[in-house]
């Protein structure tokens, strides 16, 4: 069976999707030649906020700009003194109408936990609603002399169906979206 690019599914699996997911996972679809990890190579997640930012932008998401400290999106976490925001947590793109925070991760993000980071630090982002992790389908790289892929959506998957299949950990969000570019 075919499946249609991108991968997605939408957590936890009893509830639908919103709108909101299905507009983000056509943002995806027409990317596809520029961001398919099973075709383009060396691309980091700079390059695919890049080649989504039209899209994403027309759906009412504010983007993150480069990684110089003025362009970064800053979401609070605690606040102190006077009211002041006085821990921050950045993410890559939100949605301020439906509480949208926005993650994309590249390269070695399943190795590199930085799936694990996404969802602990996002979920304690004041106000964040809803989760939208986006991590390749496949990741290739060299260990030695052999190519390596790694699944990184279907790993993230995984993890995501234990964490919502055990209810050990319950996660903050009305809703995760796990989306396999």
């Amino acid at each position: 069976m075919d499946v249609a690019y991108p991968h997605w599914r939408y957590y936890p699996p009893r509830s639908a999707p919103p709108i909101w997911a299905d507009e983000l996972v056509q943002v995806f679809a027409e990317a596809q030649p520029s961001i398919d990890s099973s075709i383009v190579q060396g691309l980091g997640s700079e390059g695919v906020l890049k080649a989504l930012r039209l899209g994403l932008e027309a759906n009412g998401y504010v983007v993150e700009a480069s990684k110089a400290r003025i362009d970064r999106i800053a979401r609070p976490v605690l606040f102190g003194e006077q009211g002041h925001a006085r821990v921050n947590y950045e993410v890559d793109a939100v949605q301020e109408e439906d509480q949208v925070l926005l993650e994309v991760e590249a390269g070695r993000g399943m190795m590199g936990n930085a799936v694990y980071r996404d969802l602990v630090r996002t979920s304690l982002i004041v106000g964040a609603r809803f989760l939208a992790l986006c991590v390749m389908n496949e990741y290739r790289y060299r260990s030695g002399s052999k190519e390596m892929v790694s699944r990184d959506y279907q790993l993230a998957s995984d993890q995501l169906d234990a964490i919502y299949a055990s209810g050990r950990l319950a996660l903050p969000f009305d809703g995760v979206l796990l989306v396999g570019y």
